[in-house]
């Protein structure tokens, strides 16, 4: 059985985001916190979409220019 909902204590285990940034997410609406009496819910599907829609890393000029890829063979 999967979890549908992680508490934020969780949700910042789980994506390396921290606490005070989830609270930046939810001010700016990104993610929507949910409510159990006191503790703060996030449904794990939103979380994911978040995270899957967050950009790549760069690809620096270099690796584009001269087209890098890895040799084919043993170097020793």
């Amino acid at each position: 059985m999967h979890k549908i909902t992680v508490t934020l204590p969780e949700a910042v285990e789980l994506s390396g985001i921290g606490r005070t940034s989830f609270y930046k997410l939810f001010n700016d609406g990104k993610l929507t916190p949910r409510k159990s009496g006191r503790r703060t819910l996030i449904l794990v599907t939103e979380l994911e979409t978040y995270l899957k829609n967050l950009p790549g890393p760069p690809v620096s000029n270099r690796a584009q220019e001269t087209n890098l890829e890895e040799p084919t063979g043993s170097r020793w």
